[in-house]
């Protein structure tokens, strides 16, 4: 199965016809946050597969454009602490980021952010009965504490995430948040049997479903 997930920042040739030449192969689409809900629709309507998304920091709560004011993009499915199974996939999602200010509803403690993460864990508890298995790919829009965080408050990484890392053991990983602005910044870290990969702003990957 082929994904392409996207974060952060819009990519013109994505937002554009050319996005079915490029992906016109991807089996789903993850957003990790950050992005135009406008963005995400155009992308999901070209490729016609199903969007999984959480909201980022800088999401509005309602986006105002072409058609009605919207707090999501419409015809996607939103993860923040559910847990889903799509074309033999099993997905998890948190959204938001450490708290930092009061400007933005996507922004949380670590102690909230807790709260978050243990809400999925049922459903993970069911998986693993069910399924043989815990989780495949966890989306989240800010890094676990440790693995591709910055050095300031503002994107520092999870504790409650990376718990779930070393607890539960997703095969990926995917999250937003950091910027990439160097060549040699680190978007791609194993961390026991988890992949964690930052997706800024647009990455495919190839997962073997099980």
């Amino acid at each position: 199965m082929k994904i392409l997930s996207i974060s952060d920042e819009v990519v013109s040739f994505i937002y554009s016809p050319e996005v079915k030449n490029r992906f016109g192969d991807v089996d789903l689409v993850l957003a990790c946050g950050d992005l135009p809900y406008a963005y995400q629709e155009y992308v999901i309507s070209l490729l016609n597969v199903p969007l999984y998304f959480v909201h980022g920091n800088h999401d509005p709560e309602l986006e105002y454009g072409a058609g009605k004011p919207r707090s999501y993009p419409l015809g996607g499915i939103n993860l923040h602490r559910w847990v889903v199974r799509n074309q033999g996939l099993l997905l998890a999602g948190v959204e938001g980021c450490i708290r930092y200010s009061r400007r933005t509803i996507y922004q949380y403690t670590q102690r909230e952010m807790w709260r978050h993460v243990l809400s999925l864990v049922p459903g993970l508890m069911f998986n693993k009965v069910m399924c043989g298995r815990y989780l495949d790919i966890f989306i989240s829009h800010a890094p676990p504490k440790g693995i591709h965080e910055g050095k300031d408050w503002t994107h520092q990484g999870i504790r409650a995430f990376r718990w779930l890392i070393d607890t539960f053991h997703p095969r990926y990983y995917i999250h937003g948040h950091v910027h990439r602005y160097r060549p040699d910044t680190i978007a791609e870290t194993q961390v026991g049997r988890t992949m964690v990969l930052n997706t800024y702003p647009y990455r495919v990957t190839e997962v073997e479903a099980v």
